[in-house]
């Protein structure tokens, strides 16, 4: 695990990951587009330092829907843990824990939700799909509930999955079961390309719900007490729709650019969804964070906290548990320096000063 940056990982991990895997993770959709912008657009942001502010103690800790975390990075969810680690969402669940920050559970998880519950005693969110069969959804929504699962994460920018040419080429399918499902009809995925798609985009075809609207949002809110994150949002206007039907917070995501190409980044789409929601929804975003200034400035623009996904995946691969964890350690410290910098000693303290476009 000699890697000093999240920007090397991606290198190390492709040595270790399958390769079909690894494009599958790699992969955004079209000509990746998105997938750039989603880092490139960092570097439209500069950053604009204060001076003879007392940073000799330096607080990264904040909270998330009033859950205390030690700074404000979460593990967004992603499917198949076990394509990196043969501990898969236990180990990132370990990391998350020690980090003492909020791990996000993946639908499409290789490891049941129950499992991944009594990994640790950090807080966890369950990350929902929502099905053709809305039974299906009441269960998992119901286990989540008996499980401990602190709020649940609604992902709704996947009617369709977007065309991922890699895992069209690849024919890509999961090797493992979504342990979420086992001993059901959904429990594996269909081999192949199947019906011009891959065998993930079948699978989402045939059993998710593209008919998905507002009104389910408020049925998901009325069958649980936990709060609803609704992850999937680029504009303003679906921020306050997001309010007025119960959400709690949003996710300003593109879905790491694997839907629809050319559709703005997450840092790009920030300022306008902030502003929108207002004090109604706290707002967080994924996409392109790598270094502890990448967090900075989306807290400066107005993030309650971001996401990581893929970084955290390779450390996985590289690692194990341990890798999960140098990525989350190096964040935060990059961070802390960071603040530390432009004279920011808190969370508090970071502000739309710090900014230069």
């Amino acid at each position: 695990m000699q890697f000093t940056n999240l920007l090397e990982l991606e290198a190390l991990a492709r040595e270790i990951i399958e390769p079909a895997a690894f494009d599958y993770i790699a992969g955004g959709s079209d000509d990746e587009v998105t997938l750039r912008h989603n880092r490139d657009d960092f570097g439209r942001y500069m950053l604009r330092p204060r001076v003879l502010v007392d940073v000799s103690n330096v607080d990264t800790s904040s909270t998330v829907l009033s859950v205390p975390v030690a700074f404000p990075v979460l593990l967004a969810p992603t499917a198949g843990h076990k394509l990196c680690c043969e501990e898969g969402e236990s180990a990132t669940a370990a990391a998350a824990a020690k980090a003492d920050t909020i791990m996000i559970l993946s639908t499409l998880a290789t490891t049941s939700l129950e499992d991944v519950a009594s990994a640790s005693d950090s807080p966890k969110w369950f990350q929902l799909y929502v099905y053709k069969d809305k039974e299906v959804t009441r269960s998992l929504v119901a286990r989540a509930e008996s499980a401990g699962y602190k709020a649940l994460c609604l992902t709704v920018d996947v009617p369709f999955i977007g065309y991922r040419e890699r895992d069209l080429r690849n024919a890509w399918s999961f090797p493992y079961p979504l342990a979420n499902f086992m001993e059901t009809a959904l429990e594996k995925m269909p081999i192949g390309v199947v019906n011009t798609s891959s065998g993930l985009g079948s699978y989402i075809a045939s059993k998710w719900d593209p008919s998905l609207s507002w009104k389910d949002l408020e049925w998901l809110c009325s069958i649980t007490k936990l709060p609803v994150v609704v992850k999937g949002i680029l504009t303003g206007e679906d921020a306050v729709l997001a309010a007025e039907h119960g959400a709690k917070g949003v996710v300003v995501s593109n879905h790491g650019g694997r839907q629809l190409d050319s559709a703005i980044s997450g840092i790009a789409a920030l300022p306008d969804v902030v502003q929108a929601a207002g004090d109604r929804l706290e707002v967080l975003m994924d996409g392109g964070i790598r270094r502890g200034t990448d967090v900075l400035k989306a807290l400066a623009l107005g993030a309650r906290a971001v996401l990581i996904g893929r970084p955290y995946l390779y450390g996985l691969a590289v690692g194990g548990e341990a890798g999960v964890d140098r990525v989350l350690t190096l964040l935060r410290q990059e961070l802390s320096l960071a603040m530390a910098l432009t004279g920011r000693p808190d969370i508090q303290s970071i502000d739309p000063g710090v900014l230069a476009t």
